[in-house]
């Protein structure tokens, strides 16, 4: 049968090959994870379990990266659970639970039945934990007790876990570049949001990346090649992927340089192409732009005839959405509305969509 599990973003699978690594790894727990536990374990405690814990309920996603781990000088073994998100995902306690439902599903079947039943079996803790790396503030329920409805009438007897939350884009700069190891630094060039920015902060690493291992600076470059060359035209893409493998640590300031020519030169064919293409997408854009006006127009008259003055802030909202659709949306929408606040609440959620 074919593969049915949904492809992982760019990014992704850029951190799922990262952490793949398990120096990579201990890294990401020594560096960002303020617990005594973290202390306790090395790089021969820890093992990746090369096994996919995939949930039918969800489009048979499966669970990103998970490793077991033992703590040194002692026999207490626990798992290590890491999803990977680019966009924010309300839905996330649920999923962790049914993944780790799944790993313990998966460690009662492995176990015989004859140590099950004794009265000492116990199932290994697991340490659910997400790495974000979007835009927008991570506003989903950090614990499961939060994500149940009424949880306040029930307190000390609902099902309750936390996990650790790695918000790559709100570490601050100096504490990525003063930590000066491979997350770290992928951390900070993760943050740049153009190609200008990325060449800046890859020429301030400079001096991290010389200090580098041969392996430690093949685990950046193939970071970047996931994450560059998207970004890129196909032309382009292979020249990219050359320079990130022909150098090493040695040679950083050569790469950079290359890097920044080839995103120089698609530059260049991009403002080529804008004057070739310009007074036709200049047409196009127009029409587009005039059927939005139109839309908005029309909202904001609706707006002031069914809730006057009132709805003056709500008009000011709309004004500032230029998507046809979801300003289509908006307007079908608000023609249900009973009150100020209905509406309102309905042009906060397109305002959330037009952000997406």
């Amino acid at each position: 049968m074919p593969d049915k599990r949904q492809p992982h973003h760019t990014h992704d699978r850029g951190y799922r090959e990262l952490l793949s690594s398990k120096r990579a790894f201990l890294e990401l727990l020594k560096t960002f994870v303020r617990e005594e536990w973290t202390k306790d374990i090395d790089e021969d405690s820890l093992v990746r379990v090369e096994k996919s814990y995939i949930l039918q309920d969800f489009s048979e996603k499966e669970a990103d990266i998970v490793y077991r781990l033992k703590a040194k000088g002692n026999d207490v073994i626990f798992y290590v659970l890491l999803e990977l998100q680019s966009t924010v995902d309300y839905l996330m306690p649920f999923r962790l639970l049914l993944y780790m439902v799944e790993i313990w599903r998966d460690i009662y079947h492995n176990t015989p039945e004859k140590e099950r039943r004794r009265k000492g079996f116990r199932l290994p803790a697991i340490v659910p934990a997400v790495l974000y790396n979007g835009r927008r503030s991570w506003t989903a329920c950090r614990n499961f007790r939060e994500y149940q409805a009424g949880h306040e009438r029930f307190p000390g007897y609902l099902l309750d876990f936390s996990y650790i939350l790695f918000d790559v884009v709100r570490y601050s700069e100096e504490d990525l570049y003063r930590a000066a190891n491979v997350v770290s630094s992928v951390f900070y060039l993760d943050q740049t949001v153009d190609s200008l920015e990325l060449v800046v902060r890859l020429r301030k690493l400079a001096g991290v990346l010389k200090g580098m291992t041969p392996e430690q600076f093949r685990q950046v470059t193939v970071w970047l090649k996931n994450v560059i060359k998207r970004k890129l035209p196909v032309h382009l893409r292979e020249e990219v992927e050359r320079v990130l493998e022909e150098n090493d640590p040695r040679e950083v300031e050569k790469m950079i340089t290359n890097i920044e020519r080839a995103l120089d030169e698609m530059k260049r064919q991009a403002v080529m192409e804008g004057v070739l293409r310009g007074k036709a997408e200049g047409r196009a854009e127009g029409e587009a732009r005039g059927k939005v006006e139109a839309k908005q127009d029309a909202i904001c008259k609706y707006l002031r005839r069914r809730f006057g003055d009132a709805s003056a802030g709500l008009q000011e909202k709309v004004r500032e959405m230029t998507s046809l659709e979801v300003l289509d949306g908006v307007m079908e929408e608000l023609f249900a509305a009973n009150t100020l606040e209905e509406a309102r609440a309905i042009i906060r959620d397109g305002m959330e969509r037009f952000m997406q």
